[in-house]
Order: structure tokens, then sequence, then C-alpha cells
């Protein structure tokens, strides 16, 4: 039988989400939070709308959650837990912070529903394309469910181990990403200080060892100008490090390395890269700007 799926977070990945949900025949409700157009596109096609959080659970079998971070993770479970049902899932796909994951995880268990980390890769193109990567932290009562609902917008589902292990596995796999970022953004401004260009760079780069489908990306807007290149926010980006800082503490491990990426999104934050069209890419400007070039 094919679930009715709820879906809250209809932003750069959720709107593709959602689309590929409906194409894969989900009867879909969605709930609206700040921008109408992907509302009143998935209507369009014949999604339905909730009114709230609680409405939302009421008309749904899975939740699926796509939103920004841990804090609005929290505030839209506790705003459904009223009208949640025993046997009803919530598939988090949300970057968010594990220790919340793990908490709200036990205070659902007693209510009979069943929590599950889904946090992605790739980018808002895969997204609409359905080629998403997922990494999953579930139950194994609860994986095979979820894993079916996922794979209407994901290519490859992966289950990591359990509740919390996917959003652990999404920090670790963003401080590689954004790492790299970090170390290619610092090192196109020493070279175009040194007086070696863009294109030079990349030519030796592109094609070689170093490169990968991440720096293909990056690039796309510090070799083209292309803004779209890689939509996703210099503050989530900064939020996910500080999220992989405070698991690191937890776990009494240091990480010189990812404080030092950390600092890098600090610094363009703090010197106005905070804006909703503020892309990983971008921190290529911000890097040279406060090292004159």
């Amino acid at each position: 039988m094919t679930e009715r799926v709820g879906f809250a977070g209809l932003g750069l990945m959720g709107h593709g989400m959602a689309h590929n949900l409906l194409a894969k025949g989900h009867p879909l409700t969605v709930l609206a939070y700040r921008k109408r157009e992907a509302v009143d596109d998935l209507v369009g096609k014949g999604a339905s709308e909730a009114a709230s959080p609680a409405a939302l659970a009421e008309a749904s079998d899975v939740v699926v959650l796509c939103l920004t971070g841990a804090p609005q993770v929290d505030e839209v479970i506790r705003a459904m837990m009223p009208a949640l049902r025993p046997g009803m899932l919530i598939i988090d796909c949300s970057t968010s912070d594990p220790v919340v994951t793990q908490r709200l995880g036990d205070e659902l268990h007693p209510m009979r529903v069943s929590l599950t980390d889904a946090p992605l890769g790739r980018t808002p193109k895969d997204a609409w394309e359905g080629n998403l990567d997922c990494m999953v932290g579930a139950d194994d009562r609860d994986w095979e469910r979820a894993e079916a609902v996922l794979k209407a917008f994901c290519g490859r589902v992966l289950r990591v181990g359990g509740p919390g292990d996917g959003h652990r596995m999404k920090l670790l796999n963003n401080f590689l990403s954004l790492g790299y970022a970090a170390i290619y953004a610092e090192a196109l401004a020493l070279s175009r200080k040194v007086g070696i260009s863009p294109a030079q760079f990349d030519s030796v780069i592109r094609g070689g060892r170093m490169d990968c489908g991440f720096y293909q990306t990056f690039m796309g807007y510090a070799l083209d100008g292309n803004r779209e290149a890689h939509r996703f926010t210099l503050s989530n980006a900064y939020k996910d490090l500080r999220y992989l800082e405070s698991m690191a503490e937890a776990a009494t491990v240091a990480t010189p390395v990812g404080s030092a990426a950390r600092n890098t999104y600090a610094m363009a934050m703090a010197t106005g890269g905070d804006g909703p069209e503020d892309y990983i890419p971008h921190l290529v400007d911000f890097v040279a700007k406060a090292n004159g070039v």
C-alpha cells in the first residue's frame, strides 16, 4: 500500500524531493513555512496543504522533514506531537544535531512513533532529478519502510546504523566537503596573489588526482561565475561545522582542522556572507577579500 506522506521544509532541496514523491504516486500533504511558491506548485500538481504541523500529522502515515537545523526540527516535531498516532514514522532529512535526534527519538518511543534520521548528499538539481544520496540511521523495524519512501527522491539510500547515526555520518561527510571548500578558497586567493590565474590553477587540478565532483561545482562559480553552481548556503555550512564541533566535544576528540574550517565560514558570515543566496562557492570571494585580492 502506498503510504500517505506529509512534507515539511519546501526549500531548495525539499521542493524537488516533494515533487518526486508526488510523481512516484505518494498521496502528499505539504506544510508552508516561508515561501508560497513551492506550496502553490505542489498543490497545483495534486498535493494537499496542511494549515499546521498537527494537521500535517493528522493527514499522514509518514512525515518527511527537510528543515534548516535542530531547532526547527524540534519545533515542528513538538507541534505535531498532539496529533501523532502509534505506528507513524517521521523521517528527518535535515542536517541536524545527533544529540537532539537521540533525545527526540527517546521522547517519541513511548508514543510508539518512530524517528529515522536520513540526511542527504548532493544538490537541489539532484533533488529534482531524484538522484540524491541518503545516509540513514534507523531501527531494524523502520528501515524497509523508510527506504521505500526515500527511494522516491534518492539514487543511493545507505543505512549506516541505528537512530542518530545518519546525522553523525552527515556531519562527517560535510566536514570533508566544507573543508575542501575552505582549502579551495584559500588556495585560489594565494594563487592569485602570486600571479597564477584561476584558469591556470584549474588547468592543473581538473582531470588530475585532486579533481572531484565537489571541486567542479565549486569552480563553476570561481572560474565561470555561475552563482547557481552549488546552492548550499554559507549559513548552513557554518551551522553544520558547529554541529561537528559539538559532536567532537561530546566524544572528546580534538578537531583542529574542523575548527579551522569553521573559522573560515565564521569569517565569511561576519563580513556579510549570511544572505539566502550566499552559497558555498562564494566563499572564494570572502577569503580573497580578507587577503586583499
